[in-house]
């Protein structure tokens, strides 16, 4: 803004003829858009302040969600390699006593010389039926459902799927690129019954 001192030096010298004069009406002008000018600079440092607190704040939340997902990521391959190791400890004391295990256990891995009867009840059922299917095609998971005496609902169908899909990662069973199953040769099983699959 222009001082009133320079306002009247500035009147003096280049408006002799009074306050009417255009030049200080264009002084005028210019000192009302300077003044706009000011308003919007403070506007936006403003709108500078409140985006540079909002991107702080994001960062700190971008922070924690990283170490969030870096410390999730530690505990479950800490957990793994525990659940490996007890695993593998359990897979021997059972190959040695032989217990009969309780329903739920995980699935040993199958060796020549294994008995299905380490298995836990419905995976013995369902190595039973899959491998007294011998000769005929690999069975989908609710044809097992069936004849295991299960209902074909979409929820008795996953169960069965998941576990027939766990004794083929453990060899018990060999899942088809088709998603059947068929059984590995040398595998043992049980006799069929029904089920709680």
């Amino acid at each position: 803004m222009v001082s009133d001192g320079a306002r009247e030096i500035f009147d003096v010298l280049f408006c002799p003829f009074g306050e009417g004069c255009a030049v200080a009406s264009v002084l005028g002008l210019l000192e009302a858009r300077e003044a706009a000018a000011r308003v919007r600079v403070e506007d936006l440092r403003e709108v500078a302040a409140r985006a540079a607190v909002a991107l702080e704040a994001a960062e700190i939340e971008l922070d924690r969600r990283v170490i969030a997902r870096e410390e999730l990521l530690e505990a479950l391959a800490l957990s793994a390699a525990e659940t490996t190791t007890v695993t593998e400890a359990e897979t021997e004391a059972t190959s040695m006593s032989g217990p009969s295990p309780l329903p739920g256990t995980t699935v040993p891995s199958w060796r020549d010389g294994l008995p299905a009867t380490v298995l836990a009840p419905d995976y013995q059922r369902i190595l039973g039926m899959v491998a007294n299917r011998s000769g005929q095609e690999p069975a989908r998971a609710k044809e097992i459902a069936v004849a295991l005496g299960l209902e074909p609902t979409p929820a008795k169908v996953e169960g069965v799927r998941s576990k027939a899909r766990r004794l083929a990662e453990r060899g018990w069973l060999v899942q088809e690129v088709s998603g059947m199953f068929s059984a590995c040769r040398g595998v043992v099983a049980g006799p069929v019954g029904g089920s709680s699959a």
